[in-house]
């Protein structure tokens, strides 16, 4: 008898079946995830400063805070969007 996650798994597995990726493919994934991950630590970086000198605001500490994650979340649906175009050739 199947469990359930198997069972998931073999939907999932019909209904979209793997794509097996060529080497061009994995190595232009790979920068994609290493210029993404520069992007976020240079923008992570930089609003923790701001967020350091921000101390006795709590309000702008918030407000940047704020803004870090938006960005971060932002990059990273960039990064998704690029990663889809790369497995889509």
């Amino acid at each position: 008898m199947k469990s359930a996650y198997e069972i998931a798994m073999e939907r999932f597995t019909q209904a979209a079946p793997a794509s097996k990726l060529t080497a061009a493919q994995k190595k232009a994934l790979a920068e994609l995830d290493t210029r993404y991950t520069a992007k976020i630590a240079e923008r992570e970086i930089a609003l923790k400063g701001e967020i350091a000198k921000m101390v006795d605001d709590v309000e702008a500490e918030g407000s940047l805070r704020d803004q870090l994650v938006m960005e971060r979340k932002k990059l990273q649906a960039e990064l998704e969007a690029k990663k889809e175009q790369v497995r889509s050739r």
